[in-house]
């Protein structure tokens, strides 16, 4: 059995946002993305793949398809297979957000 601590995953660059894999296997996989402030993760789309976002600590901008939100600690958001999607550390912190997606696409 393999045990992690999230606080473990703290790393990050003040070049581009920061991906750390926490657990992947052929069916899934679970990161910690790690922004500071101003950095972002491009918008883009999974045609296959369904994504699940969940604040750990600070506040960042959610896009998916054509809605945006604003989420803080605890708080999370899907993006569907298909939906464009993003995030926005627009805040003066940093941000860290734990990430599962499935199927994994590698």
């Amino acid at each position: 059995m393999k045990i992690v601590s999230l606080a473990d995953f703290q790393g990050f660059s003040s070049e581009k946002m920061r991906k750390h894999q926490v657990m992947a296997t052929p069916r899934f996989f679970c990161d910690v993305y790690c922004f500071e402030p101003g950095q972002e993760q491009k918008r883009h789309i999974h045609a296959d793949e369904d994504k699940l976002y969940f604040v750990l600590e600070g506040h960042g901008t959610f896009r998916v398809g054509d809605h945006e939100q604003n989420l803080g600690p605890g708080q999370g958001t899907l993006a569907p297979a298909g939906e464009e999607h993003g995030v926005t550390n627009r805040s003066g912190s940093r941000l860290r957000v734990l990430v599962f997606m499935a199927p994994n696409p590698s």
